[in-house]
């Protein structure tokens, strides 16, 4: 595959309705709406050509216009619950695009507002590694786990009336005890980028597909806002990069 004439869409979706922070895909970070430090990353990528926008709310809407994607529709509420599998709003969007505008993307990137420290840097070099291998389905950025997921615990009902902790894979309280990382295999958790040929998506009803290539990134770029703190740290880090 190569670039020429190639329809590569990137799409950012911010759905209202947020619990653990209200309105947090507008929230101000740094000066500016969140979703609007994703937006103005993907309009700097060389190879993103259209961007687009999926969100049930007509503020939502008016905040990503403000800052040059187009939002098409309106996401129906039914792809916008809790529950809805993330790729239902996204093959939504490209079905609604190609039965009223005739567009159908070769390339779908689907972004999110809620990791907003990554560069179009990142989101060019997933792009070209799927350009350039013809057998992956997608690509992927990720980073490093900052805490190891073998080190997961969790609350179990102990059978006498009271609670304890196991592991949380192995149901194990003898391996509750720390053990270093460096016994376990380095493991990494998706940054929240994703590149994949759209074809993959309806016939896999996946946005990654069979084969998944990646691009790492480190720690701090990877900061993905789910809480009052992580807006904290991602400001402190904003700071840092002015410095």
């Amino acid at each position: 595959m190569t670039l020429n004439n190639k329809k590569i869409m990137g799409i950012v979706g911010i759905r209202s309705g947020s619990k653990g922070v209200p309105n947090k895909n507008i929230q101000p970070l740094f000066g500016k709406p969140l979703v609007g430090w994703i937006l103005d990353v993907a309009k700097n990528s060389k190879y993103i050509n259209r961007l687009v926008v999926s969100t049930d709310s007509q503020e939502y809407a008016d905040v990503a216009t403000s800052f040059g994607a187009e939002v098409p529709c309106l996401r129906p509420p039914e792809f916008a619950t809790d529950f809805s599998p993330e790729f239902e709003y996204v093959k939504h969007m490209i079905e609604w695009l190609e039965t009223n505008e005739a567009y159908k993307p070769d390339i779908v990137v689907r972004l999110m507002s809620t990791v907003p420290l990554q560069t179009s840097e990142d989101i060019d070099a997933v792009i070209k590694i799927l350009i350039e291998d013809e057998k992956a389905d997608s690509a992927v950025v990720i980073s490093e786990a900052r805490q190891h997921p073998m080190k997961a615990l969790k609350i179990i009902d102990d059978g006498e009336g009271g609670e304890g902790l196991v592991t949380y894979f192995s149901d194990s309280s003898h391996e509750v005890t720390p053990i270093a990382r460096q016994n376990y295999e380095q493991a990494y958790y998706r940054s929240n980028v994703i590149a994949f040929n759209s074809n993959v998506l309806f016939n896999t009803n996946s946005l990654t597909g069979d084969v998944v290539r990646f691009h790492k990134i480190p720690q701090d770029r990877a900061i993905d806002i789910d809480n009052e703190i992580d807006f904290q740290l991602a400001e402190l880090i904003l700071r840092n990069y002015e410095q």
